[in-house]
């Protein structure tokens, strides 16, 4: 049975308990899921400082719990120390931000992105920039509210969401809006009923591209799309 490392490069072991619950949800049975926190670092990344700080942790985590895992999702939306763990590891690493936007980027459109926590959006804006998507992102929209402190009370978060996605819709002319960040796995679904384009949850787009690509590793094919890993698997 492959093995999927659930890696949340923050300190707070509810958040990594909450994306793992939604994870084995979005990828099945056929997968064990192993489900790792940081040891040191911010309790929830919400700004440049504590991202810095994540990259090591996450880099640290991963050395620690990563063997014999057949794919790796970072559970962080913003991705920090993405791109040093693909550096560093022998199987898919998979980011929520970048694979929440590569997937709102291949149904066509234009995307927004709605999360917590003020300060993410030039971080967001620019990690958007980086991937080639400025001219696909209609807007990063951001509530007072943490994503640590939605996962603390998600209720009273709800409403607050809807309506900044359905302005993204409205005002920002998206076509679908991004729901990211691990602390809010589970809401799109309870927020897509206030708005009329499609809400992604960035958990379970990360966890399906990240089981895809697992399967077509396994399979032989490493290395290709993840739409033809998606048809191979």
């Amino acid at each position: 049975m492959p093995r999927l490392l659930v890696l949340n490069p923050n300190t707070t072991a509810s958040i990594t308990e909450l994306a793992a619950r939604h994870v084995r949800v979005a990828v099945g049975a056929d997968f064990e899921i192993v489900a790792a926190t940081a040891e040191f670092g911010c309790a929830y990344v919400a700004s440049e400082a504590c991202y810095a700080i994540a990259a090591h942790a996450a880099l640290e985590c991963f050395a620690e719990r990563a063997e014999g895992c057949d794919a790796v999702l970072l559970a962080c939306f913003g991705d920090p120390g993405l791109f040093a763990l693909r550096e560093v590891s022998q199987v898919p690493v998979v980011g929520l931000a970048e694979a929440s936007m590569q997937a709102a980027a291949e149904r066509g459109g234009r995307f927004a992105i709605v999360t917590g926590g003020e300060r993410w959006k030039p971080m967001l804006e620019r990690f958007a920039a980086a991937l080639g998507f400025r001219d696909r992102l209609a807007a990063v929209r951001t509530v007072a509210l943490t994503g640590g402190e939605i996962a603390e009370n998600p209720e009273a978060a709800v409403a607050m969401l809807a309506s900044a996605c359905a302005a993204a819709a409205n005002e920002d002319g998206a076509d679908e809006v991004i729901l990211g960040g691990a602390g809010l796995a589970g809401l799109a679904e309870r927020i897509q009923p206030r708005v009329w384009v499609p809400v992604l949850d960035s958990v379970v787009v990360g966890a399906q591209r990240a089981a895809a690509l697992c399967r077509a590793q396994r399979s032989g094919a490493a290395g290709v799309s993840p739409a033809l890993g998606r048809l191979l698997a």
